[in-house]
């Protein structure tokens, strides 16, 4: 055994004694019941057991089976309490072939929706007008040019997301596929990204295939992902930093685990108490991934705090479920510099996406110093020139107020209260006299107007069952859509877009409520009758609402991608009237 290990306490001992109190305090505030005595596996809402035990009695995340209220020896190294493995063991069952062959299915769903025909509408539709012709500039100049005026172009969004459409381009040149096939490619990541973080999430295959399919089959998806603007690419980003962070969790919670298995005494103060040194590989990549998504639109910083408290609650958490006695203290000296790193790594990130920028000379204010008779040293000059610039765009975006006829506030949002249209036209051919051809960003009307019933319920959920899946995805939720209400008041003006972001959080907050609709709390995950029952009228429900939402999806498919329809069948699916016009 390392010098910096130590024995586990042992039984009878006042730190045994803190250990397994502690342990016991952390799981009640969780979300997962302690017990005592004979346990069977808990359900850990809202599905199985977060240990996953196999037929054969042995634990698929480390360690065996949990009777008599404790796990058994670890290497002789003395008894670790069965309630302490429970609140650490990760979910380490992630190359299950299953589960895999199943995320397949639902992402090449999610691709043949979002590649069939990808070229049509043709031409430029809505702001690719914009985004398009940009990332075709940055190719051939490094930033954005006004070809109009021959002048360096003033814009008001960083470049990361025009580079991956000039990516496309690039590799497909200047037509309809080429600048558009950067988002499809982000949105179908995104229904892989969620399926698997939802899998992790609930301890379920088949919750994860929901996620990843209410993600496939909702227009407002689908829409975005077919479509040159960067606000996929913003939601991308956004969902992929998420989705380290909770790996990031379960990699905390496994080596504290292990550490505790090879003798470690998490009571013990300073170095001797705690896991050996390890590189947060995963929390890294999350602040690369958030410094991307900040580095498309700037929306993406209000994610940054909120995930940036998650991580700090989820590492308190740890060290409280380990026995650690002062779990505050500690997380914050193990942990400022890691947070310093992760911070440094957003801002260098964003920078690094202003090198076409910062590179060449011929930008848009790119010598702002020099060209007013102010110094301008090599490198710090062209960050003060940058600065300049970032404060002119923030005066632009905090100014905005001109009236655009699709323009929307924040509680209409979710209500699918002025959905946007992307191209409209009635001069269409569809073997009716009249007929009308739409791409109209409207999420599926059933899958949307569940997300605040599905919010509401997961907020009293998550407080009854102080349940850190409910606080992390109403965070997510929360740091998408709260931010524009304080917009709002200002009169700013806005588009139902803006939710792209918030929205794989709402389709988690969906997945949720269906899983405890399936598994009630605390049902012990043993076969008897009730529970058979009531997982099987769960199930049936679940199902009926998952083919409602696909037959909603196929009725409005053909205004989500522009299949010109009769007038008159597409006058039926504005179900809203005025309002989707």
């Amino acid at each position: 055994m390392s010098s910096g290990a130590r024995r586990s306490p042992d039984r009878g001992s006042a730190a045994y004694d803190h250990w397994v109190i502690s342990a016991a305090a952390s799981e009640a505030t969780s979300g997962e019941p302690a017990v005592a005595g004979v346990t069977t596996r808990p359900a850990s809402p809202p599905d199985t057991d977060p240990t996953e035990t196999d037929p054969t009695g042995r634990s698929r995340s480390g360690g065996a089976a949990e009777t008599g209220g404790a796990a058994g020896h670890s290497a002789g190294e003395g008894v670790l309490p069965a309630v302490l493995r429970r609140r650490l063991a990760p979910l380490d069952s992630w190359l299950e072939p299953w589960s895999w062959l199943a995320t397949v299915v639902v992402v090449v769903i999610a691709g043949v929706l979002r590649l069939l025909n990808l070229s049509h509408p043709p031409g430029l539709i809505f702001d690719e007008v914009y985004y398009a012709n940009e990332g075709n500039e940055l190719l051939a100049y490094g930033f954005e040019w006004d070809e109009t005026n021959n002048t360096p172009a003033y814009v008001v969004h960083p470049p990361l997301g025009k580079w991956l459409i000039a990516l496309g381009i690039r590799v497909f040149q200047f037509n309809e596929f080429g600048w558009r096939i950067a988002s499809a490619v982000a949105g179908i990541l995104m229904v892989l990204i969620i399926t698997r973080t939802a899998r992790r999430l609930f301890r379920s295959t088949a919750l994860g295939c929901a996620a990843g399919l209410l993600l496939a089959l909702d227009g407002f998806h689908l829409v975005l992902s077919r479509t040159a603007l960067l606000d996929i690419f913003l939601a991308f980003f956004v969902l992929a930093g998420f989705a380290a962070l909770v790996v990031d969790r379960d990699w905390t919670r496994r080596r504290w685990l292990r550490a505790i298995d090879n003798g470690l005494d998490p009571s013990q103060p300073g170095r001797a108490g705690r896991p050996p040194l390890a590189v947060p590989w995963w929390r890294l990549l999350a602040a690369v991934l958030l410094g991307c998504g900040l580095a498309v639109k700037w929306s993406a910083l209000w994610f940054i705090p909120v995930f940036g408290l998650l991580v700090l609650f989820w590492e308190v958490g740890a060290r409280r479920s380990a026995g650690v006695r002062r779990p505050w203290r500690d997380t914050v000296v193990d942990e400022a510099g890691w947070f310093v790193l992760c911070a440094g790594l957003i801002l260098g990130t964003y920078i690094a996406s202003w090198s076409g920028w910062l590179g060449t000379d011929g930008g848009y204010l790119r010598h702002y110093r020099a060209d007013n008779g102010m110094s301008e040293p090599p490198f710090l000059g062209a960050l003060q020139n940058l600065w300049h610039y970032h404060t002119q765009a923030y005066g632009f975006h905090s100014t905005l107020e001109t009236e655009h006829r699709y323009q929307s506030w924040p509680w209409q949002w979710l209500l699918l209260g002025r959905p946007v249209a992307f191209h409209w036209t009635d001069q269409a051919a569809c073997g009716a006299p009249s007929c009308a051809e739409e791409v109209l960003l409207l999420g599926t009307p059933l899958l949307w107007w569940s997300f605040l019933p599905a919010l509401a319920a997961l907020l009293w959920l998550g407080v009854a069952r102080r349940d850190w899946r409910a606080g992390a995805i109403l965070a997510g939720a929360g740091a998408g859509l709260l931010p524009w209400f304080y917009y709002a008041a200002d009169d700013r003006t806005m588009f139902s877009f803006y939710t792209a972001p918030a929205l794989p959080f709402l389709v988690l907050a969906v997945t949720y409520v269906l899983g405890a609709i399936v598994t009630p709390y605390g049902q012990p995950a043993v076969s008897d009758p009730a529970g058979s029952d009531r997982r099987m009228v769960g199930a049936v429900i679940v199902g009926a609402y998952l083919l409602l939402v696909a037959i909603c999806f196929a009725y409005f498919y053909p205004i989500f991608v522009g299949e010109a329809l009769p007038y008159e069948d597409w006058s039926s699916r504005m179900w809203l009237g005025g309002r989707w016009i």
